[in-house]
C-alpha cells in the first residue's frame, strides 16, 4: 500500500481548490462562503482535515456538518461535481492505488455530508 505524505496532501488540496475556484458550478458557492483573504486559513484547515482522514493524525478539530449547514446554495449536483473534480485531481497527481484511496475516503465523506445536509425524510404523522 502506497503511503501518503503531508506534502502530497498539501499538493492535492492546493491543486484541487485552485480548480474549485475556477469551476463554473462550484466557484460561486465557495466565493460566497469564503472571503478572498480567508483562503489561506481554509486551506490550512483542509490540510489538517485530510491529514486526519488519511494519516489518522488527529489534527482536524472541526465539525464539517455544522460548517456546511451554514452554506447557502448547496445542492446534490454540487456534491457530484465536487467528487468528480476531487477524484480527477487525485488521479492526475498520484499512482492509481493512492488516488483510489483518496477517492474512496472522499465518497464516504460526501455521502455523510449529503445525508446530513440534504436528506429530509417525510414526516410520518403520530398515531393517535
Amino acid at each position: 500500500m502506497t503511503a501518503v505524505t503531508e506534502t502530497e496532501i498539501v499538493e492535492l488540496i492546493d491543486t484541487f481548490y485552485a480548480k474549485v475556484r475556477g469551476d463554473a458550478v462550484l466557484a460561486p458557492v465557495f466565493e460566497r462562503a469564503i472571503a478572498a483573504d480567508a483562503w489561506p486559513a481554509h486551506l490550512a484547515q483542509m490540510y489538517d482535515f485530510w491529514s486526519s482522514v488519511m494519516l489518522a493524525s488527529g489534527r482536524y478539530k472541526g465539525n464539517p456538518l455544522a460548517v456546511h449547514l451554514g452554506i447557502e446554495g448547496l445542492d446534490e449536483g454540487m456534491f457530484v461535481r465536487w467528487l468528480a473534480l476531487f477524484r480527477a485531481t487525485a488521479e492526475e497527481l498520484f499512482p492509481a492505488e493512492l488516488a483510489a484511496r483518496f477517492g474512496q475516503k472522499s465518497e464516504r465523506i460526501a455521502e455523510s455530508l449529503r445525508l446530513g445536509l440534504l436528506f429530509r425524510p417525510a414526516t410520518v404523522p403520530a398515531k393517535t
